[in-house]
């Protein structure tokens, strides 16, 4: 009974410490501005920085005064919840037309990765500093087409007037590929990463998964961006797209167009997928030497000039125009003895997956009709698991990525 009386005691006597504790915590906070700690402070540096972390992330505290000096600086203000409120700060009451130059100017001066990361910093300010930036960016992209810099730039035709060089790095043990921008000629330099592609074995087909994310490769993922399936013998490839390619496009029927097994997994994830090209490989029914070839046809993306210019007359379409494309026939080199192709410096060890790609009906020229002379897609290997893919108008970085995804693999029907 003593035992009982003494347990019962102790508890009313750590009750009682701890309400005081907790009464006295509150008293000095009402005096003081409230602290921030953690995982809890401010993400305003998030917005106008290079997308890291803030300094608070370390979970070292601050407090309220250093807080407030720092939020009178950026020009925030502060809520009751403790977050900056940068809807109502000096940065978004600024005149659009200031706001206009500013983005303009930016815009201008940074052309190229890594520099461009300014201009994808300034559209993280608020909706304002959002609207502004992409509307900078789109007016900027009628004069030099091909810009890489938001994700949705992946699924835009590319350059005109010269290619856009990248290079593809790969992960044979993981059965993974990577696309990054190439910033400097060399090809040690590994860029700016683009998109990533994992290799799956689903039955008797092989598929690539291709995501914005290095780390999440995965049909239910926020990050996929597509995929591209193989039939058994890896003759046949269908291009798959996680939107869709125009408006009132129809989803992909049947299991394979399917993003996930279940019909919904949320209403921000669409389940299915929309098809936007196909990509065959000839059978070499004789089995003599040569190269493969290839046929290619393509849902191709309109620039946004021709978007705009179909606007203003009011005929829009909602079919865009496709493209077919074809390997560009190598010469035989008597000296050498091989099959040979022009691919100015940018490939450097003779594989049979190089190739490069002309159009033979494109219906974004006049007439329809391609330019069998001028190279659109070139892929070549450069190293054990390197490899240079340059791309331009009418394709986009997801569809030039996706078709040469088609050249890894033995295709013992082709060769």
């Amino acid at each position: 009974m003593s035992l009982k009386l003494r347990r019962s005691f102790l508890s009313r006597r750590i009750i009682h410490r701890s309400f005081a504790l907790s009464k006295s915590g509150k008293q000095s906070e009402s005096r003081d501005t409230p602290t921030v700690c953690g995982n809890g402070g401010s993400r305003g540096d998030d917005l106008v920085g290079e997308g890291k972390g803030g300094e608070n992330d370390g979970g070292d505290c601050d407090t309220g005064s250093a807080r407030r000096r720092r939020q009178q600086q950026q020009g925030g203000v502060v809520s009751s919840a403790g977050a900056v409120s940068y809807e109502s700060s000096s940065w978004a009451n600024m005149l659009p037309e200031l706001l206009g130059e500013i983005m303009q100017r930016v815009e201008a001066s940074e052309e190229q990765w890594p520099f461009r990361r300014d201009v994808v910093a300034c559209g993280c300010v608020c909706k304002q500093w959002r609207a502004a930036t992409r509307e900078t960016v789109e007016k900027a992209t009628l004069n030099q087409p091909g810009k890489i810099t938001f994700p949705s730039s992946l699924k835009e035709a590319g350059p005109q007037d010269a290619p856009l060089q990248c290079l593809i790095k790969r992960d044979k043990k993981n059965g993974t590929f990577y696309l990054y921008l190439a910033l400097s000629p060399s090809f040690t330099d590994k860029g700016k990463f683009l998109l990533a592609a994992r290799r799956y074995r689903r039955g008797a087909h092989t598929e690539y998964i291709i995501s914005l994310d290095a780390e999440d490769l995965c049909q239910g993922s926020k990050a996929y961006v597509g995929k591209l399936r193989s039939n058994f013998l890896g003759t046949n490839f269908t291009i798959y797209d996680s939107q869709a390619p125009y408006e009132g496009a129809k989803p992909s029927n049947g299991r394979a167009g399917r993003r996930v097994a279940s019909k919904q997994i949320s209403p921000q994830v669409p389940a299915v997928n929309f098809e936007v090209g196909q990509v065959s490989y000839k059978f070499n029914l004789l089995k003599s030497r040569g190269p493969r070839r290839m046929m290619c046809s393509l849902t191709c993306p309109s620039s946004l000039s021709e978007k705009i210019s179909t606007k203003k007359v009011e005929e829009f379409s909602p079919v865009p125009g496709y493209t077919v494309l074809k390997n560009k026939a190598p010469r035989w080199h008597q000296h050498l003895e091989c099959w040979c192709l022009n691919f100015h410096g940018r490939v450097t060890v003779a594989s049979v997956k190089n190739f490069q790609v002309v159009a033979t009906i494109d219906q974004s020229k006049p007439g329809g009709k391609g330019d069998e002379e001028t190279v659109l897609l070139q892929f070549g290997k450069v190293g054990d698991d390197t490899f240079t893919m340059d791309f331009r108008q009418p394709l986009s970085a997801f569809q030039a990525f996706a078709i040469c995804l088609t050249s890894f693999g033995t295709k013992l029907a082709c060769e």
